[in-house]
C-alpha cells in the first residue's frame, strides 16, 4: 500500500463528488442537496480542475470519484468527466461509485478503462455482485447513522469482502464531526485493507485512524478548507 506519496504507509485518498458533469460539495450525505462546490484549489467546479487542484493539495496516487446522478438517479456512469480528469492527471488511478448494481454495467465500465468499480451496499439486492468481481472492484460498506444500507450479509459476512474495503459514514461526510473510531474498528478483518470516508477534519484524525489499524482515509473537505496540507504527509509515513 501506498500514502499516495510513493511510500508505503497510510493513504489518503481525495474524493470528487459528480452531479450535473460538475463537482459538488458533500455535506452530511444529503446528495440531492449539493452544490456546486467553490473552493480555493481551483477556478469554477469542472471535474479535470477540481482534481488537478486536489492533486495539488495532496500528491495522492488514488482519486475517488462519486457521480451521484448514476447512483440517485441509475443513469449511466459519466464518462465524459472521468475522461477530463483522467487526461488532467495522467497516472492517475480512479475508483468509482456510480451506483453499479449489475454485471453489465460494470463490464461496460471496465471496458471503458477509466478504474476500479466500487460496489457500493447501499446499492446491492444481494451479494452477487461483490462476489462475482472479487478483487477487481472495491467495496463500499455504506451506513447512515446506525442503519446498515444493503444486504445485511455484505456488512456481516468479511469472506465475502474484497481486499479494498470503504467504510463509509454518509451522515459524517463533510459535517466536521471527525471519524467514527469504534464503527471503524468493528468493520476490520483479517487480509482486507478497511478505508475510513467520513468525518476527517486534518491530520490528527488521520493519524487516529491509523493508530486504529485503519489502511487509509477518504478525504475531500478538509483539503479544500485547508485543515490538511501535504505538508503533513511526513507525520503519516
Amino acid at each position: 500500500m501506498d500514502d499516495g506519496l510513493g511510500r508505503p504507509g497510510f493513504a489518503v485518498i481525495p474524493v470528487l463528488d459528480l452531479r450535473g458533469g460538475r463537482v459538488v460539495r458533500a455535506r452530511r450525505g444529503e446528495r440531492s442537496s449539493y452544490a456546486p462546490i467553490e473552493t480555493p484549489l481551483a477556478k469554477g467546479s469542472a471535474p479535470d480542475a477540481i482534481a488537478r487542484g486536489l492533486l495539488d493539495a495532496w500528491p495522492a496516487q488514488t482519486l475517488y470519484v462519486a457521480d451521484l446522478d448514476a447512483i440517485i438517479d441509475g443513469i449511466r456512469p459519466d464518462l465524459r468527466a472521468l475522461e477530463a480528469i483522467a487526461r488532467a492527471c495522467p497516472g492517475l488511478g480512479l475508483w468509482v461509485d456510480a451506483g453499479f448494481s449489475e454485471s453489465a454495467g460494470v463490464a461496460a465500465f471496465l471496458a471503458a478503462g477509466f478504474g476500479r468499480p466500487v460496489i457500493g451496499s447501499e446499492s446491492q439486492h444481494d451479494t452477487g455482485l461483490v462476489t462475482d468481481l472479487g478483487e477487481r472492484a472495491v467495496l463500499s460498506l455504506d451506513t447512515r447513522g446506525s442503519e446498515r444500507l444493503g444486504p445485511a450479509a455484505l456488512h456481516d459476512d468479511p469472506g465475502l469482502w474484497p481486499p479494498d474495503v470503504i467504510a463509509m459514514t454518509l451522515a459524517r461526510v463533510g459535517a466536521g464531526a471527525g471519524p467514527d473510531l469504534d464503527a471503524l474498528r468493528a468493520v476490520r478483518a483479517p487480509g482486507r485493507r478497511v478505508y475510513a470516508a467520513g468525518g476527517v477534519r486534518g491530520a490528527d484524525d488521520l493519524r487516529a485512524l491509523r493508530a486504529a489499524g485503519i489502511a487509509g482515509a477518504l478525504v475531500a473537505s478538509a483539503l479544500h478548507d485547508g485543515t490538511l496540507r501535504s505538508a503533513e504527509a511526513g507525520d503519516l509515513a
